[in-house]
């Protein structure tokens, strides 16, 4: 018959004391350790992830406005008049400009680098004759902005709402 006292057993019948093997609260410590090393790893990745999938969301959204406004250019471009345009754009691009460059006249002011774009069929003298670059605010992440072409001009303009 085995009787446990303070961590040892007794034997009654030799009175031996036979020291508690602690191996297991080793390894199951060890085995915890492991564990919450796995699960900080796989949070980590789930943060890296998500921060991925949000800048991939962003740069769609940026993508996404060059070509729809190359496209509302080009219906304005093929028939004159006027129309208001809304546009939607992340929260961090503060502004959308208009410059005179020949490689790209299309600029996004923001605290991160947002390459240019090159737009096609726009009167880009016209539309920064009295400020290079000709910028229109992101307001909650809305763009609002002014597509004409008057009869007889070969060009589109682009203003202000």
């Amino acid at each position: 018959m085995n009787k446990r006292h303070q961590g040892f057993f007794y034997e009654t019948s030799f009175k031996k004391e036979v020291k508690l093997d602690k191996r297991g609260q080793m390894k199951l410590s060890f085995g915890m350790m492991f564990s919450i090393f796995l699960i900080i790893i796989f949070i980590a990745f789930a943060f890296y992830a998500i921060t991925k999938f949000i800048n991939l969301q962003k740069t769609i959204q940026i993508e996404s406005f060059a070509d729809g406004l190359q496209k509302d250019i080009d219906s304005m471009w093929t028939s004159p008049g006027s129309q208001p345009e809304t546009y939607s754009l992340p929260k961090n691009v503060e502004s959308v400009c208009f410059t005179d460059n020949e490689f790209s006249n299309l600029m996004f002011r923001s605290s991160s680098f947002i390459e240019s774009k090159k737009i096609v069929h726009i009167d880009i003298t016209t539309i920064t004759t009295g400020e290079d670059p000709y910028c229109i605010p992101n307001i909650n992440g809305k763009v609002k902005l002014i597509i004409s072409k008057d009869f007889g001009e070969d060009l589109v303009t682009i203003s202000r709402q």
